[in-house]
């Protein structure tokens, strides 16, 4: 037997373990794999789209946008980042209030659809020329007084500097403890902050949210956010989650490698948004890389342990050409974005999170709004898509198809990769899924090996199954596993993909 105080800390060194590690899986409802950002969306409208689309597809989870208070930036015409210049820690933007938020969790809860939110909790405003927050609040940005919370200057880190770009790959301390982009940058070490901080994320899970993005987590020190997600409560029970589970937490790290910090320091803590990840895909779709590659995709690319990784090709950011996302596919370059979104998905590494985002020209543009600056709900069309501004990806038939396709695909493994050399591949997912791509300029008519028990498939990309029938592709697998997989070098899509299950067999 070993010696008692050897044996405690033996037992604090596993009971520490399984905290860190329960902060790396997501508590979505069974058979559900998929994340998704709704950017600046309201609350009731999110309740609505967990209820008619997010749950009947099988989706596992959604980040809203930070819920707590933030100040009015009339004069900037209301954009996006008015979000992440923080007020309080009320629950009232103008997705909405407090009641609405709540009930926005419980609805999606009972969907089947987990809420992560996105929480800043690095800084809080600048200085802007206007003084009144979402929640009807002041503050005093000269004195860093902010009475609802309330913060004074003795809660920020001091003497106040800012963070130049040298800094990012010279100096960690000051990252960490100087200002971005002039946002006031709160200290966590100093207990008060921890308090208020930890009050915020408790109560959102109070609320029944499962988990958190931590905005900013880069320019934070890992041991004050340690502590920070130590006192962090259980998930709640009442909205189904099983007892003494942890929240989710993925942390914004930006490191494409060369810095003074590294994602690595992140990684014991919690989970990580690999940038990599949307770059490496982006550039393969694109076809700046051939397709063949990615074979070994995943960790030997120099990507972070699937297990540490929350993956995706563009977020709200670099989508934008902000956090070193200059060249990312998005929403504008449409085929080859859906062929990376797909591999994303149809690929077992990682926890993948889709964007869905409104349409801009202006990369500082706040979402569709009215005359009066209110946000704009979307419109669903005819066809499923959506209006008023709105890209929502998530609808994109390409999309949620490949949602139903990891679902599917359940813990397999990939096997019988195929390629030609090139930029035609394709490969299964144990016997339940196979998927195949086409980047080359001619047309790929090949009998490939899906894994797949015999029978006939409709292609999930080129149209749903109704009734019985194939609106797109149909695809015949012999008694071998085999069949003639078609993509043209033309065709809308770049890709195939089918699987077990009701909506792709019939």
């Amino acid at each position: 037997m070993a010696h008692p105080g050897l044996y405690g800390v033996i037992l604090g060194i596993l009971a520490l373990t399984t905290v860190i590690s329960a902060y790396k899986n997501p508590y979505y409802a069974p058979n559900r794999t998929v994340n998704v950002h709704l950017f600046e969306w309201k609350w009731d409208d999110i309740a609505d789209e967990c209820e008619r689309f997010l749950g009947p597809k099988g989706f596992g989870g959604i980040q809203v946008s930070p819920p707590n208070e933030n100040v009015i930036l009339r004069g900037y015409n209301r954009p996006w980042w008015e979000r992440y210049q923080s007020l309080s820690y009320h629950l009232g933007t103008r997705s909405g209030d407090e009641r609405q938020f709540a009930s926005m969790v419980r609805r999606c809860n009972n969907a089947g659809v987990r809420i992560y939110v996105d929480a800043v909790i690095n800084h809080m405003t600048g200085e802007p020329a206007e003084n009144v927050g979402t929640a009807g609040n002041t503050a005093v940005f000269r004195e860093w007084y902010y009475p609802a919370v309330p913060y004074r200057r003795e809660h920020f880190n001091w003497p106040q500097c800012g963070i130049e770009g040298s800094d990012f790959v010279n100096n960690a301390w000051r990252v960490r403890n100087c200002e971005l982009v002039g946002l006031k940058d709160l200290n966590q070490r100093d207990e008060h902050v921890r308090l208020m901080i930890v009050n915020f994320m408790n109560k959102l899970i109070d609320l029944g949210v499962a988990g958190f993005r931590i905005d900013a987590a880069k320019h934070m020190w890992p041991e004050d956010l340690q502590v920070i997600y130590g006192r962090l409560k259980n998930l709640n029970t009442a909205h189904g989650f099983p007892s003494n589970a942890r929240p989710y937490i993925y942390q914004e790290v930006i490191d494409y490698g060369g810095e003074a910090i590294s994602r690595d320091e992140y990684t014991p803590l919690a989970a990580v948004t690999e940038f990599k990840a949307g770059m490496e895909l982006s550039n393969a779709f694109r076809g700046a890389n051939e397709l063949r590659w990615l074979q070994t995709w995943g960790p030997q690319w120099n990507l972070l342990a699937s297990q540490d990784a929350l993956t995706f090709i563009d977020n709200h950011d670099n989508e934008r050409g902000h956090g070193g996302g200059g060249g990312v596919l998005t929403y504008k370059q449409g085929r080859p974005y859906r062929a990376a979104i797909a591999f994303l998905l149809a690929h077992p590494y990682g926890e993948p999170q889709i964007m869905s985002s409104f349409a801009f020209l202006d990369s500082e543009v706040g979402p569709p709004m009215d005359r009066y600056q209110n946000i704009i709900s979307p419109s669903i069309n005819s066809d499923g898509t959506c209006g008023n501004g709105w890209v929502c990806q998530h609808r994109w038939r390409q999309i949620y198809a490949m949602v139903g396709f990891r679902n599917a695909a359940g813990r397999t493994g990939v096997n019988n990769w195929w390629d030609n050399g090139t930029n035609q591949i394709a490969f299964c997912r144990g016997n339940n899924a196979f998927i195949a791509f086409n980047n080359n300029i001619w047309n790929l008519n090949l009998t490939l090996q899906t894994c797949l028990p015999a029978g006939t498939y409709c292609d999930v990309i080129s149209g749903n199954k109704v009734n019985n029938s194939c609106q797109g592709k149909t695809v015949r697998v012999g008694s071998d596993g085999r069949a003639q997989i078609i993509i043209g070098a033309q065709d809308y899509d770049a890709m195939l993909a089918i699987h077990i299950g009701p909506e792709s067999r019939l």
